[in-house]
């Protein structure tokens, strides 16, 4: 089966002049000559060839493979690089046209990837240098793993560790040594790395149809960067199986492809090949180090992760692994104003992970552990009632939270709301009961701890704003008022950071007009249980006007009017619910002999 991918492209032509264009629309030091299409070069704005001091670094070759190279120009890193069309090596000329651009009297070094393409017309070019007077030195890298040795002329292929070579030598040059010893230094860099990638798809040309050779649940070994076939194919594995296979690959003793022994110190380069989600290079890198350091006996220093060498959107990844010692660390931590090389990668490691650190209210506390009290005061026993009626009143609505939620959001508010409710009926037995303002925090941290999406985050904010009201009042016991205070705290707290307010279809349009109820019957001298039974009557009124309110928040937002009139808002519903049974409770507790 053969395809044509989508592109966001114009004519398939001009996708690398197109490319450069916005490139250096982009990055203000960078620049490209003026000789498209044939000459395609990006370099270094800051750089004139005449009067450069310093050895210029050039490399280059097909494009398709970005932001390799265009993305690596900048001091520090390379001085110029040469862009053929996709998977094409650039010609003669434009190789030329870059030498001549930023080569001063130091004299400049090509760094090229070992394809016979790229080899012949830098290696013509640098000729061609030589004799127009130009001092040129050119080292070829070749730090493909997959394949067997020998490779007869065609030799190992270079991969995404030129990357690496790139920075070597333009910290060499950009620290003013000479055109021998950048040379030198880049030449044994390249002699220390080794590559191997794995993809999962194959790549798309623009304007040409692809073909599918890797079926479903395959994954290619052994890739080079233009989309050729494989070492093999094998069944995709887990990326534990894949990394630990690439890493014996380039480390396998018998190839000998790379000087590096149990006790070496390493850099670790994870590219991604176009397509791959950062997350997924990630975890990669995540779970090479420790194989490197365990299974091989390597000290890893520095680890690279992102996408440097692609194969324009192949899925996939390589892995590059190089010999350090303290010199090549210094060039690779060495400043670059290349905009693609990564930022915050020098210098060495603190431990990987810390402890998690604990609410100072719980790390500096010195008096006895929380926890449900030997004896409960009236205090105690009037919250244990109301938190297992309201909890209980919660269980019991799940179907029909469920019910009109299908209708208005995703089915589960139901669900989510019980999750929460029997936490609570749980954990019950070790709360603070005769602390109310401890109390409602742990029933927070109950509630944080199993209910997922907007609610749990709600309630949580609920229950701590809550509690830090409460911990304001130097009483002993919390007053009727306290509790009023307290409701309206969460009340602002839940509007604030969730954005809601009355009449927007909320949990608010039940708790918002109870609140005020509950004031209100307070100040005109009702007994604070027949207060608290009044202001829940308005909260269940509150919640079934919902039916009648366009929503503003929430998934319910997206759902028409039509449909929103024929159920209440399930959130409204079940704080009304919770309300109204711990106000019951709290009156039958009140009227009890």
């Amino acid at each position: 089966m053969a395809f044509q991918d989508k592109k966001l492209i114009n004519n398939p032509n001009d996708v690398v002049t197109e490319f450069i264009e916005g490139l250096v629309e982009t990055y203000p030091g960078l620049q490209y000559l003026d000789g498209f299409p044939q000459v395609k070069v990006v370099l270094r704005a800051d750089v004139s060839g005449g009067s450069y001091d310093k050895v210029a670094v050039i490399s280059g070759g097909g494009s398709g493979h970005e932001p390799a190279h265009a993305g690596f120009v900048g001091e520090g890193m390379l001085t110029a690089a040469i862009c053929g069309d996709v998977f094409a090596s650039p010609p003669v000329d434009s190789i030329l046209a870059g030498i001549r651009a930023v080569t001063g009297p130091m004299g400049c070094l090509l760094i090229v990837k070992n394809y016979t393409g790229d080899r012949l017309n830098f290696g013509l070019a640098a000729e061609q240098a030589k004799s127009e007077g130009y001092n040129v030195e050119t080292v070829i890298v070749g730090d493909d793993c997959a394949l067997p040795p020998p490779r007869g002329i065609a030799g190992r292929r270079g991969l995404a560790g030129t990357i690496l070579v790139h920075k070597v030598a333009g910290a060499a040059a950009a620290s003013g040594s000479s055109l021998a010893d950048v040379a030198a230094e880049a030449r044994r860099a390249s002699e220390m790395v080794g590559t191997m990638g794995v993809a999962l798809s194959v790549c798309t040309l623009p304007g040409r149809v692809t073909p599918d050779r890797l079926g479903p649940g395959k994954m290619e070994l052994g890739l080079g960067i233009h989309g050729e076939p494989g070492a093999a194919v094998a069944d995709l594995q887990p990326v534990d199986v894949i990394v630990s296979h690439v890493l014996k690959q380039i480390l396998c003793p018998e190839t000998n492809y790379v000087p590096i022994t149990r006790g070496s110190r390493v850099v670790l380069m994870v590219n991604g090949l176009g397509a791959t989600p950062a997350m997924e290079l990630m975890i990669t890198s995540g779970k090479a180090v420790p194989k490197l350091q365990l299974e091989h006996g390597l000290a890893v220093d520095r680890v690279y992760t992102g996408s440097f060498m692609t194969s324009l959107d192949m899925a996939g990844f390589s892995i590059s692994i190089m010999k350090a010692d303290q010199a090549i660390l210094q060039r690779l931590d060495a400043p670059t104003k290349a905009p693609y090389w990564p930022v915050g990668v020098d210098g060495n490691h603190p431990p990987a992970k810390i402890p998690v650190p604990l609410p100072p209210s719980r790390s500096t506390k010195i008096d006895e552990p929380l926890g449900r009290p030997a004896q409960l005061n009236e205090q105690g026993r009037i919250l244990e009632v109301a938190i297992e009626a309201a909890a209980n009143a919660v269980q019991n609505l799940r179907d029909e939270l469920n019910d009109w939620d299908s209708k208005v959001g995703d089915g589960d508010c139901g669900s989510t709301m019980y999750r929460g409710a029997t936490a609570i009926l749980e954990d019950m037995q070790n709360y603070p009961l005769n602390d109310a303002a401890e109390t409602v925090n742990e029933i927070g941290a109950s509630v944080r701890r199993v209910m997922g999406g907007t609610s749990g985050i709600l309630y949580t904010i609920f229950c701590k704003a809550a509690y830090a009201q409460l911990k304001t009042s130097t009483q002993s016991v919390v007053t009727s008022k306290n509790w009023a205070e307290a409701l309206e705290a969460s009340i602002a707290a839940v509007s604030k950071y969730g954005g809601a307010s009355a009449g927007y279809r909320t949990l608010l349009d039940a708790l918002i007009p109870a609140s005020a109820v509950l004031r209100e019957r307070l100040n005109a001298g009702d007994d604070p249980a027949t207060a608290f039974v009044l202001s829940s009557e308005a909260a269940v009124a509150g919640a079934e006007s919902t039916k009648h309110m366009q929503a503003q928040a929430g998934r319910s937002s997206y759902v028409s009017g039509e449909i929103l009139a024929s159920v209440p808002d399930p959130g409204a519903m079940a704080a009304a619910s919770w309300y109204k049974a711990a106000a019951l409770a709290v009156k039958e507790k009140y009227l009890a002999p």
